[in-house]
């Protein structure tokens, strides 16, 4: 915008004080220099000053001239030591000794290894993920890239994804905040895992999803995007088959089929790996659905379920190239209870060294055969997901040493 000095007016007294101040200023300057200047110069120059010294006396005694610096503060301005560099909040502080701690643990961990959480926008994680309190939706939109700096932190759930497509603009986001190498777990959409019609259509129609298990589907809702923009953070996609309705349930040998058909029409440079929620789907035919297909079974932790080690016995740890494991709830407990009772989550409110056990175990199993495997954890599972992360790669690097 261009600005006309008619437009911005005349200035008023104190601001015309202030200009014969400023110009006061700069005589007193040019009178010092000039010492030594023919007398009749001087003599001039000291009765402009003396002038502009009376006019600038007229306003009243004392006070501060607008644009004219104190004298008192300007020469404190002038000797005073440089200002101190602004100290790190307590939260940062805090950050960056879990991360050096952290840093330590994870140069100790056995090769292959990923440990992640089943979200990451949670407040509550600030000193031990983020290094402020951000909003759930600031750390929605950005807050991967913090996230992704933690030392033992190489992997995400992105769960958003089973309940509505993501829009192309957010994985470009998300991929663009992410170093190379880190890996998102995306969950399948329920429209292609659910055998009942998902929460999302139920208003207009109920009873079967005539979707269920339809691998087009799947592809163009959720494969194709992936593999377009986020293909280089693209982890194995869970197929999370929710519980239903005992009048909509498949049969277990019925079930191992349709997983057969789907997964063999899914494009196969992707993993896929699979977690039920309803234990009579666990069967031998289920294990050969997934061998025939390279598809892995996810170890779940979760209400209903039998604890991880009893499903490696159904599915071993190196049926597949590659394991998924998923702590999420104590079998018997309910989701929205569980919430409640352990918020806020930064700390370990309910610890359960059975559960570190066992997929201590099961990562060992996985490391011994060389298997990569990914341990994803939710906050309900023990209180604090970054916690609970950090306890068992103590246990994994302790055992790795020994």
């Amino acid at each position: 915008m261009r600005w006309s000095t008619r437009s911005l007016g005349k200035p008023n007294a104190p601001t015309r004080i202030a200009n014969r101040m400023t110009r006061f200023a700069t005589l007193s300057n040019i009178s010092a220099k000039n010492a030594f200047a023919s007398p009749a110069r001087n003599q001039g120059l000291r009765g402009t000053v003396v002038a502009l010294s009376k006019c600038a006396g007229s306003y009243h005694e004392g006070a501060r001239m607008p644009g004219v610096p104190d004298r008192e503060s300007s020469q404190l301005d002038l000797f005073a030591a440089p200002p101190s560099p602004r100290r790190p909040s307590p939260l940062a502080d805090r950050l960056e000794r879990e991360h050096a701690e952290a840093a330590a643990v994870a140069a100790r961990l056995p090769p292959g290894v990923r440990f992640g959480t089943s979200s990451w926008s949670f407040p509550d994680w600030a000193g031990l993920v983020y290094s402020r309190v951000a909003t759930v939706a600031e750390l929605a939109r950005e807050g991967l890239r913090e996230y992704a700096r933690h030392p033992l932190l190489a992997t995400v759930g992105i769960d958003r994804s089973y309940y509505a497509p993501i829009p192309p603009e957010d994985l470009v986001r998300y991929a663009a905040q992410l170093p190379p190498g880190f890996l998102g777990c995306a969950k399948a959409p329920e429209t292609v895992t659910s055998a009942a019609m998902p929460a999302r259509a139920r208003s207009s129609t109920k009873g079967t999803n005539p979707d269920f298990l339809n691998p087009r589907l799947f592809v163009d809702e959720m494969v194709g995007p992936f593999g377009e923009l986020f293909r280089e953070h693209t982890g194995p996609f869970l197929l999370q088959f929710p519980p239903v309705p005992v009048s909509l349930r498949t049969r277990p040998g019925e079930f191992a089929e349709k997983l057969d058909r789907f997964l063999a029409a899914l494009p196969p440079d992707f993993r896929y790996a699979v977690e039920l929620r309803d234990p009579s789907l666990l069967t031998v035919d289920y294990r050969r659905a997934l061998a025939a297909h390279g598809a892995a079974h996810v170890y779940n932790y979760v209400t209903a379920m039998p604890m991880p080690a009893d499903q490696a016995r159904v599915v071993p740890v190196d049926s597949a190239a590659f394991a998924v494991i998923r702590l999420l709830l104590r079998p018997g407990t309910r989701y929205g209870e569980r919430r409640d009772e352990m918020m806020p989550f930064n700390r370990v409110s309910d610890r359960n060294d059975e559960m570190r056990s066992e997929v201590a175990s099961l990562v060992r199993t996985a490391v011994d055969t060389g298997i990569p495997v990914s341990v994803l954890v939710n906050n309900k599972a023990e209180g604090c997901a970054p916690l609970t992360i950090r306890a068992l790669a103590d246990i994994l690097a302790d055992s790795a040493v020994g």
